[in-house]
Formats: structure tokens, C-alpha cells, sequence
């Protein structure tokens, strides 16, 4: 671990980050350059403690979630990421960790969508990033680990994952999500990750079983979904899918698709997320 280049290079990216790029507001009392440790502790879901004794080379040896955290708050490019896991003294994330976290680009288009749920995504359908509003519409879905952290796992074998969608577009969403899966398997032959959730998912699900059968394939790009939401109710929403060039990633943009849908989410917006259970509306699939 280099603590001193370290620490240099967390401050000099620290105070490249414009606060606007990152949804905060540059008020005329705001007097350091870039983002504040504060805002970058809360971007990143540490302590403001750890991140100044950071950038002052005194901190123990960061693990590779935390760093993961770090690159995401200072929009770091693939390349930045790879020079900051070297300077904390580990090796660059293999493919598999690397797609893990959210292409810096992706988050930058999260940040400028504002208002608009959006979220970034692998492409086994995990969350990746989410921007406030998405965190608002879906619940927060960054918390799971193991295969719940895969859209198309929690679909299968949690009810609640299912309860917001309206029952007449339930057997719909299956087919999608399972066509899907069936796409990446083609696309990523033999990889043992894929493999071996498809495994997972037919000995825990019939339904999963039923559908994998039938070998439909399809890749989502854009759909109409309805969403039961806890707090206001139905919202049908437009789906839009942006889709990196290798594939590994895709940003989803969800937009009201009525005036009733725009109404109940300027509400949410409102009502913010006070006593909003994490991850409490179960998934955004398409």
C-alpha cells in the first residue's frame, strides 16, 4: 500500500469532482475546490473519519468494496480505478469484479437525469447504481448479496419481489426476465457464474424450470410496466434500455407514462424516503 501517492491521488480527484456532476448544489458559500470529504464519505457510504485519514496516509489498508465505493464517488474512469486499487495495494478487479462496478460514464448520466429513476445494471440484472429518484421509485436495491442480488433470483424466489407488479403482467415479466437470462447465456457461453445461476435458479424454482424450457429469447430494450408502489400506489411507467457496446452494462430509464404516474411520482419526490423500508418495492426489472 503507497499511503502517501494514495493519499495524494484521492485528494486530487477529490477536488476534480465538480459537486454538480454528483447532484450537489454549488452555493456561493461553497469554498473548497471539488467536492468536500464530507460529500464524499456520504457518496461513498463511509465515514467522513476513514476518508480524512485517507487522504492524510494514515488509514489502515482499504478492501476492495471499500475502494469500489471510492471510485464510484469520485467518477473514476476504468483506468483511475485500476491505478487506485494498485496504489491501496491490490490487484485490479478480474472481469467478473470490474463489471460489478458501475461504468463511470453511467454514473455521470445518473447524476444529469435528476428527477428521472434511473438505475445502472450488469447484465444478470444487478443494481449497480441507482440515482435518488430510482432509490425512491424501487427501494433502495444495493444491499443484497450472494444470487439475491440478481433481479432475475429474487423474481424467482421471493414473493415480494413479484408483489409490485400487477398480477395480469406477472407471467409477462417472467417470460422477459427468463428470455433475457437465455440471451446472456448465449452471449457469455461457459461461464461459470451464468451456469451456474441458471443451476441455482431451476433447482429452487418450477416456474423458473417451466419457462427455461421453452428457450425464448429476448433482449429488453424498451417496455410499459405498472409498479405497486407502497406509499402511492400504481404508477405505469415507460422503460427505456441503454446498452453499453460490450453489452456488460445497460442504464434503465423508467418515465411516467401518464399524468396520474407523473402526479404520484412528484409525490415520492416529496415524501422523500422517511420510513421507506430498503429495497422495499422489490425489483425494477422491465
Amino acid at each position: 500500500m503507497q499511503r502517501a501517492e494514495l493519499a495524494d491521488f484521492l485528494r486530487h480527484r477529490r477536488e476534480a469532482v465538480r459537486p454538480a456532476e454528483v447532484g450537489i448544489s454549488d452555493g456561493p458559500r461553497r469554498r473548497t475546490a471539488g467536492l468536500r470529504r464530507e460529500e464524499v464519505a456520504m457518496l461513498a457510504g463511509m465515514s467522513v473519519d476513514y476518508v480524512v485519514r485517507l487522504e492524510q496516509g494514515r488509514s489502515s489498508q482499504p478492501s476492495t468494496q471499500l475502494l469500489g465505493a471510492l471510485a464510484r464517488a469520485l467518477r473514476l474512469s476504468d483506468d483511475e480505478r485500476d491505478h487506485l486499487f494498485h496504489l491501496a495495494g491490490h490487484q485490479p478487479l478480474p472481469a467478473e469484479g470490474v463489471a460489478r462496478l458501475a461504468r463511470a460514464g453511467l454514473i455521470r448520466m445518473l447524476d444529469l437525469l435528476g428527477d428521472t429513476p434511473a438505475l445502472v445494471l450488469s447484465d444478470l440484472g444487478e443494481v449497480l447504481a441507482q440515482n435518488r429518484a430510482a432509490i425512491l421509485l424501487t427501494g433502495d436495491q444495493s444491499g443484497f448479496s450472494g444470487d439475491r442480488r440478481y433481479l432475475v433470483y429474487r423474481w424467482f424466489t421471493d414473493p415480494a419481489a413479484r408483489a409490485v407488479s400487477s398480477p395480469e403482467e406477472r407471467e409477462y415479466r417472467s417470460r422477459q426476465v427468463v428470455a433475457d437470462l437465455r440471451a446472456v447465456a448465449g452471449r457469455r457461453s461457459g461461464d461459470p457464474t451464468v451456469t451456474g445461476l441458471v443451476e441455482r435458479l431451476q433447482a429452487a424454482s418450477d416456474d423458473f424450470r417451466r419457462l427455461w424450457a421453452e428457450h425464448e429469447v429476448a433482449v429488453r430494450r424498451a417496455d410499459r410496466k405498472t409498479i405497486l408502489h407502497p406509499r402511492v400506489g400504481r404508477l405505469v411507467m415507460d422503460c427505456e434500455t441503454l446498452v453499453t457496446p460490450d453489452q456488460g452494462q445497460q442504464l434503465l430509464v423508467l418515465t411516467p407514462a401518464d399524468d396520474e404516474a407523473r402526479e404520484r411520482l412528484e409525490l415520492l419526490r416529496v415524501l422523500g424516503v422517511e420510513e421507506f423500508p430498503v429495497g422495499a418495492t422489490g425489483t425494477p426489472e422491465q
